[in-house]
């Protein structure tokens, strides 16, 4: 712990992604600029810092993967690529006049409330911290998650994860293998297809790939972006309802997803000629039952003479070579492991300690992620999530649950202000009867009856992660901070406050 005396801000927030920033823009616009931003990395970005493999690019609309208060009228394409969305963070960053108040490469090692001063006490590497209230955006998507797989720590060639590429290393003529075929491996095959020597893919289970819809935006077409009033909003709120569209196949009745399906199986047979390769890449599950993907390049890259599909099952990883089930032995120069994050447990949740004493990794273990509308915790006064337990998408833009979001935390601070509430908890009972709705949607669901494990699922097959209804009415519930729902705490009185 540091000698030195704690700096005390009115919130800190945890995370400059998406998430982190947007709260800072409006806790900015609100009047409120005490406070502080802790990221563990070198710049703003989050997830899209860190994936700088190859092909990384987006798979929702740019125009609607984007912060709504901060339009971008240049986008090159109609689904944006790694660097360009990086860049639009950076530049919204810097047009905010916040970055003064971001702290990078300072990571969280603890926080816990102090129930006797009404505060976070929050230690990080770069100093330590008080504040009123503890803003978490750390994401979902910013733990990679390793495989274990007998003997991969003996591997003796270069391995990384998706998320941590190491471009020091030349994959030209290299014979490489990566494990998974999720979001990140459907980009990044069609790009190492095309460098690398021989290129074997370890598929567990084949997932469904839609057609990428991708197109340039013309010129002509951006100048109209940009000074045609409206033009963009429009081209938003189309998107938005396109993509809306696709919930009711998801939460209602896996049937209406049946053209999405449809589409997928002709997106394969257009790539795949070899029926027995096509075979072997058709999904056995409902669509929609894990997180459907889009690419006009995967299949014709896993079709290509110098990539190979392996679907038995990895033994083990020896000092040179990947050794499946059946016994055979595949040389590897390079191992690159796709295998995603630690979604349904989130590590940062071991270092949140409550008002019990408990952390919250320890309140969570039993029965899974759980909180109030995504956002607030029992037991954990004046904490709030971004991108918390059931508010992931499978169809949408998650810029839209943040901005919500966002908009219930600012709401929560003014509630706060007005009514001179040192500390806000949700109610246990409130809690309870939010997730207890959540999970009744959620058994009807495809994510939990089509047939497929996922990362959507915790330990107990709970699904802790999607938001089971549309994303309006995520928003209309949080469109105002319900105190009700919560225990609310005056502030402790101070000797000047006490007349004798």
């Amino acid at each position: 712990m540091s000698t030195d005396e704690p700096q005390r801000v009115r919130h800190l927030i945890v995370g400059a992604g998406f998430a982190g920033l947007c709260a800072a823009i409006r806790l900015q616009e609100d009047g409120e600029t005490d406070f502080v931003v802790i990221e563990k990395g070198s710049e703003v970005g989050g997830t899209w810092r860190d994936n700088t493999y190859p092909g990384a690019a987006c798979d929702v609309p740019s125009q609607l993967y984007s912060f709504s208060f901060a339009p971008n009228p240049d986008w090159s394409m109609s689904f944006s690529p790694q660097p360009e969305i990086q860049a639009y963070l950076r530049r919204t960053a810097q047009q905010s006049g916040t970055l003064d108040r971001f702290r990078f490469d300072t990571t969280v090692e603890s926080a816990a409330w102090d129930a006797a001063n009404q505060q976070w006490r929050v230690r990080t590497s770069g100093g330590d911290y008080t504040s009123a209230t503890l803003i978490v955006g750390a994401g979902g998507l910013s733990e990679p998650r390793l495989p274990d797989i007998e003997g991969i720590d003996g591997f003796q060639g270069e391995l990384f994860h998706s998320a941590r590429w190491n471009h020091d290393v030349d994959l030209t003529g290299k014979r490489v293998a990566i494990i998974g075929t999720g979001a990140s491996a459907i980009q990044i095959v069609p790009e190492l297809q095309k460098t690398v020597g021989h290129l074997d893919v370890y598929q567990r289970t084949a997932p469904y790939v839609l057609p990428r819809n991708d197109r340039a935006y013309g010129r002509l077409e951006r100048f109209a972006l940009r000074h045609v009033p409206g033009l963009q909003k429009l081209y938003r709120t189309a998107i938005y309802w396109g993509r809306e569209g696709y919930l009711p196949g998801f939460t209602l009745q896996p049937k209406l997803a049946w053209p999405a399906r449809k589409m997928a199986l002709a997106n394969l047979a257009k790539g795949v000629p070899d029926p027995t390769l096509r075979a072997r890449l058709t999904p056995t599950f409902e669509i929609g039952c894990k997180r459907i993907l889009i690419s006009n390049s995967y299949y014709p890259a896993i079709a290509s003479d110098n990539v190979e599909l392996v679907t038995d099952p990895i033994a083990k990883v020896t000092g040179d070579a990947v050794v499946t089930a059946d016994g055979v032995e595949r040389p590897v120069d390079v191992l690159v492991v796709a295998t995603g994050f630690y979604t349904t447990e989130l590590p940062i949740a071991e270092r949140i300690t409550g008002r019990t004493g408990r952390t919250l990794a320890d309140t969570w273990g039993e029965h899974g992620m759980a909180a109030y509308k995504g956002t607030t915790v029992p037991g954990f006064p004046n904490l709030f999530f971004l991108v918390g337990p059931n508010t992931g998408l499978g169809h949408s833009s998650m810029v839209f649950i943040i901005e919500a979001q966002v908009d219930y935390v600012r709401d929560a601070i003014k509630t706060m202000d007005l009514h001179r509430y040192a500390a806000v908890e949700p109610r246990t009972d409130a809690t309870r009867e939010w997730n207890d709705d959540l999970q009744r949607r959620m058994r009807r669901t495809v994510w939990n009856t089509g047939g497929c494990s996922s990362w959507y699922l915790d330990k107990q097959g709970r699904n802790t992660i999607l938001w089971p209804r549309p994303t309006f009415t995520f928003r209309s519930l949080l469109s105002s901070f319900d105190v009700a729902a919560y225990d609310v705490q005056a502030p402790t009185p101070t000797r000047e406050d006490v007349t004798v």
